[in-house]
């Protein structure tokens, strides 16, 4: 893994970090804390410092913060960032990038470089229409919504609720277009969707199911019914998928969904590559199959993993219990674990009001939680997940006591 010096001492390992979002910086990061010596290079395809993504749809966006840099000092640590640098391929049988500014060799190759938001087809080049992943994306977006433009949503997901929810805070008038009969069709069974369908229209904002984009015109969206919605612009949120185009030809083994096919210990197929964050899955003993997380958890978590492994004082296996949050619509949502359709469903509180929590059980125990404004439910919830602990279903559903009493 490391060379040789003319001393014919092993020289301290290179590792170069693909990435500089969440996952790559805290990858670099936890290499230093753990006590890794050697060269660490961070690559970021931006030209700006590194930076947190999810202030991007909220204090970014309504210009009550210029960024979200993330507070490390990365000279002080050692730390060398090649910022604005593209990353076109890798070829791991020589240990080396090709990058737009040359070969980069390495040693030990960390990749992390995340997911890219799914285009809507047919949009490209379209005045208007915007997504919203970047910094550059936000700061786009920010004075449509201080001019409070007419403004269509694609995708009713989680990004789609968060926009809408800033928009609709700047004075907009929102229109949001879901193909699916819910929103968050693609996260939530019916039954939990459904109660979050009336948040649209309790913040003022219309929600439009079972609706596709047939095209977008300018000042219009047209749905496959033949109906018109204004847009002064659109946003759209219909999804992303892992970065790892520029990894064709590697060898490095890629799944259904484009991500890199990562072990339990986050390595990939390739001898001293590992991959960390939205662009990889990994195998999970505690739900029994394989995981690819789109959230910011996974990104927070996992570089701990690789860097331990990187050292390898410690080889350390990764089987989190996946966590996400999100702000919409005057309401703290916060899920954790991982949930099947065959899972018994239980309620804990009356989903039209302002707090309640579901539950999901798989043979008594708990296996995932979703809390709407009920975070003490959420805390306990995860330490009942990752402990295993079997569970009171008659207990569960009681609101008004703690969470952790209904443990059986």
């Amino acid at each position: 893994m490391s060379e040789q010096t003319q001393s014919g001492e092993r020289a301290a390992p290179r590792v170069v970090v693909v990435g500089a979002g969440m996952a790559g910086v805290q990858t670099a990061v936890a290499l230093r804390e753990q006590g890794f010596t050697g060269t660490v290079t961070l690559i970021g395809g931006e030209p700006h410092q590194p930076y947190d993504r999810p202030p991007l749809s909220k204090a970014v966006l309504l210009g009550k913060a210029e960024g979200s840099a993330f507070d490390v000092d990365f000279e002080a640590l050692g730390i060398g960032l090649r910022l604005g640098c593209e990353v076109l391929g890798a070829r791991p049988g020589d240990h080396e990038l090709d990058t737009a500014d040359g070969p980069v060799p390495y040693d030990v190759l960390v990749i992390a470089t995340g997911a890219e938001p799914i285009r809507l087809p047919g949009t490209e080049g379209i005045p208007g229409v915007h997504l919203l992943r970047t910094l550059d994306d936000a700061e786009r977006l920010r004075p449509v919504l201080a001019e409070q433009h007419d403004i269509v949503v694609v995708g009713a997901g989680w990004i789609g609720a968060e926009f809408a929810t800033a928009a609709r805070e700047a004075g907009c008038a929102v229109t949001v277009v879901e193909a699916a009969d819910r929103p968050l069709a693609g996260a939530l069974p019916p039954e939990v969707a459904a109660p979050m369908a009336g948040w649209y229209a309790d913040s003022g904002a219309a929600l439009r199911t079972h609706a596709r984009v047939e095209r977008v015109e300018p000042g219009a969206v047209v749905l496959d019914d033949g109906s018109r919605v204004p847009a002064g612009a659109v946003v759209v949120g219909i999804g992303a998928r892992p970065a790892t185009a520029w990894l064709a030809g590697s060898g490095i083994e890629l799944g259904a969904h484009g991500e890199i096919v990562a072990d339990a210990h986050l390595r990939t197929s390739a001898p001293d590559v590992y991959a960390v964050g939205d662009c990889a899955s990994f195998p999970s003993g505690r739900y029994e199959g394989r995981l690819l997380v789109h959230h910011w958890d996974n990104a927070l978590q996992g570089p701990r993993t690789v860097a331990a492994n990187i050292i390898g004082e410690a080889p350390a296996a990764y089987d989190p219990v996946p966590y996400f949050w999100s702000e919409q619509f005057g309401r703290f949502v916060q899920y954790v674990g991982h949930h099947a359709s065959a899972d018994t469903t239980l309620w804990r509180g009356d989903p039209s009001g302002a707090a309640w929590t579901v539950c999901w059980l798989r043979e008594g125990r708990l296996v995932a939680l979703l809390a709407v404004g009920r975070p003490r439910d959420l805390a306990q919830g995860r330490k009942l997940i990752e402990a295993g602990t079997p569970m009171d279903a008659d207990a569960l559903t009681d609101p008004s006591k703690p969470l952790k009493t209904a443990a059986a």
